[in-house]
């Protein structure tokens, strides 16, 4: 169990603007779904920028030695918090896209299963990572990383997340006693 952040330096004005660059797809990927694009708070360098120093400020007491993101826009947010940080960045990716040894885990998704990968030495047996993604749906393909990236040996400290979809309830499939943070939530 690792221990509890408790910081949250997000004013409910800041929030609703966060919200406001974000961009609603109605029926992606397919019908009746309502995907939330965060492209459109990436491209908006303030609030990009804004996001970024929420999670160094959030995760700088937490002192981490990587900063883990998944495959696609964890790849953005992770490499600009671990800057931040001074730490190292860890690649989660998809199947057959890292050129050195790796280990897997599977995954159930809504119309299937997919799988993820690390390298077999991204970390030693247990240095600090944080684990970091766009958003939380319903917490498969973190709950995954999580657990690919303990059987590397991290020591996973906290999961974080610029958006929530708090009515999937994917907070739920994250393991007990793990920080897990949302900069804001719908």
């Amino acid at each position: 169990m690792t221990e509890q952040a408790t910081y949250n330096p997000v004013s409910p004005e800041k929030a609703e603007w966060l919200k406001s660059t974000i961009r609603d797809i109605p029926d992606f990927p397919k019908p009746g779904i309502v995907f939330k694009d965060l492209t459109t708070l990436l491209r908006d360098k303030d609030a990009f920028s804004y996001v970024i120093d929420v999670f160094a400020d959030y995760y700088s007491n937490m002192k981490p030695q990587y900063v883990a993101g998944i495959e696609a826009r964890g790849f953005i947010l992770g490499p600009a918090i671990a800057h931040k940080l001074n730490v190292g960045f860890i690649p989660v990716r998809k199947p057959g896209k890292l050129p050195a040894r790796v280990i897997s885990q599977s995954y159930q998704l809504e119309y299937g299963s997919d799988k993820l990968e690390v390298h077999e030495d991204c970390v030693n047996k247990g240095e600090r990572v944080i684990l970091t993604d766009d958003l939380l749906a319903t917490g498969g393909t973190a709950s995954a990383a999580y657990s690919l990236l303990t059987k590397a040996g991290a020591n996973v400290i906290s999961i974080g997340f610029v958006v929530e979809l708090e009515f999937l309830n994917g907070r739920s499939k994250l393991p007990p006693g793990v920080d897990c943070y949302s900069i804001i939530s719908f």
